[in-house]
């Protein structure tokens, strides 16, 4: 594997692929491996298609981890029973699984019934918001594929945009594990699944959030760097820029590694030039696109920059705003915007945990098209004025940063392993969601 210098990995199908593959259950041959003998006959008689069979542990360490976070946050909202009296926008509604649906979902649904009616409208007032929010703030790729199935299945619109959530989450823990596989190995790729499961703010992966979309597109789309799939890379790149905003650190992220492949003669002759090239051209015309689209549909060019910083109070103000939080929460005050006093405590934790992650990361010499994509997504969390206690929310994708714990934490035997996990699934029910929905704003 070669490490930053060059952003390529290569053997990527040899040793640890036979590792991954269950070659150790004796299938030389190439014989599918069976299901276990305590499943029902029915089921003993199915085997996986060798392709699928590595994603099964990483798979189902997910899925049961984010049942028991999501129990736990069920049990916490009846006990509590504050979101009966809030508003169904804001954390609220008539059974506890409708506040998956708040806050920015209610945004998300919004648009995948009625579309984008663009318009900047100004508000004759001073103060903090001075444009009128709208919905063309929310990138379209989530709505359009919570439209698409609700046409295709018949589910309504809510039920459609947790099952988008739910799937695209598999296919992210998908690619976090293979991404993290190919740097640190098969269990560490594992556990790292399992770790992005119960990160701090990992509520959002199974609600209508476009979180778990965002990170399924750059977790493949930095494994198709990694693996020398340049026109995957770019295509993947593009369609983030449909999603969200902050596809921008990925769009720069693959461009940089695009842009180093072609500047040094060797990887140049072993990648060639028009897969690097075409990723370069492709990734940012996505977000270009929709941004340029708000501004002709709104009469202004910079619409979209507007109603984000008028509408919504996030703009990049250079870490500003995170140093006066910094400054209020060591002296235990709160004269700031967007305070919220639990989230922040939390996320305030997070922050001064990232100089040790991201020097543990560093000393695992990950590929450049990592590298890029965690530091851009760190300085642009810190550096932009929005909410802070959502600042776990925001850090969610930067998932290399998994990459050293889940190495450190592959060293323990499985009772270690399943005490840590145990704890932080029943935890995550807390930090991850509740502190997210209901006290504060995610």
């Amino acid at each position: 594997m070669e490490t930053a210098a060059g952003d390529t990995v290569t053997g990527a199908s040899g040793g640890a692929h036979d590792e991954d593959t269950g070659a150790h259950a004796g299938s030389a041959g190439g014989r599918r491996t069976p299901w276990p003998a305590w499943l029902p006959a029915r089921l003993r008689g199915m085997s996986l298609p060798p392709a699928a069979r590595p994603f099964l542990a990483p798979l189902a360490l997910y899925g049961v981890l984010k049942l028991v976070g999501l129990a736990v946050f069920a049990a916490l909202l009846e006990y509590a029973g504050d979101y009966h009296d809030k508003n169904p926008r804001f954390g609220g509604g008539a059974h506890w699984w409708d506040v998956l649906g708040t806050w920015d979902g209610w945004w998300y649904l919004r648009v995948a019934e009625h579309g984008y009616q663009p318009a900047l409208v100004r508000l004759e007032t001073e103060g903090l918001f001075t444009v009128r929010q709208n919905s063309v703030a929310f990138f379209p790729l989530y709505p359009s594929l919570i439209r698409m199935v609700s046409e295709a299945t018949g589910l309504g619109l809510y039920g459609s945009g947790i099952l988008v959530s739910v799937l695209c989450s598999f296919v992210a823990a998908a690619g976090v594990y293979s991404v993290v596989k190919l740097v640190a190995g098969v269990r560490a790729g594992t556990i790292a699944a399992g770790l992005w499961a119960v990160a701090p703010g990992a509520g959002v992966e199974w609600a209508v959030y476009s979180e778990s979309l965002f990170v399924a597109i750059a977790a493949w789309a930095c494994y198709a760097v990694m693996t020398r799939r340049w026109v995957a890379a770019g295509l993947l790149a593009f369609l983030a820029g449909l999603n969200r905003p902050t596809s921008a650190v990925l769009i720069g992220a693959v461009g940089l590694a695009a842009l180093v492949t072609l500047a040094r003669p060797a990887s140049r002759r072993e990648h060639g030039v028009r897969g690097p090239v075409y990723a370069m051209l492709v990734a940012p015309l996505g977000l270009l696109s929709y941004i340029a689209w708000v501004g002709w549909s709104t009469g202004e060019a910079t619409a979209y920059f507007t109603l984000q910083r008028e509408g919504w109070a996030h703009f990049f103000d250079y870490g500003a705003y995170t140093l006066d939080v910094l400054r209020n929460l060591a002296v235990g005050r709160h004269d700031y915007v967007f305070a919220f006093a639990v989230p922040d405590l939390l996320s305030l934790q997070l922050v001064l945990a990232l100089p040790f992650l991201v020097a543990l990361m560093l000393r695992k010499r990950p590929p450049l098209v990592l590298v890029a994509y965690t530091l851009a997504t760190i300085v642009t969390v810190l550096g932009t004025q929005q909410m802070f206690g959502n600042t776990m929310r925001y850090l969610l994708p930067a998932f290399p940063l998994l990459i050293a714990p889940a190495a450190a934490l592959g060293r323990l035997r499985l009772p270690g392993l399943t005490v840590f996990f145990t704890t932080a699934a029943l935890a995550s029910g807390w930090y991850a969601h509740y502190v997210l929905f209901e006290l504060g704003v995610p």
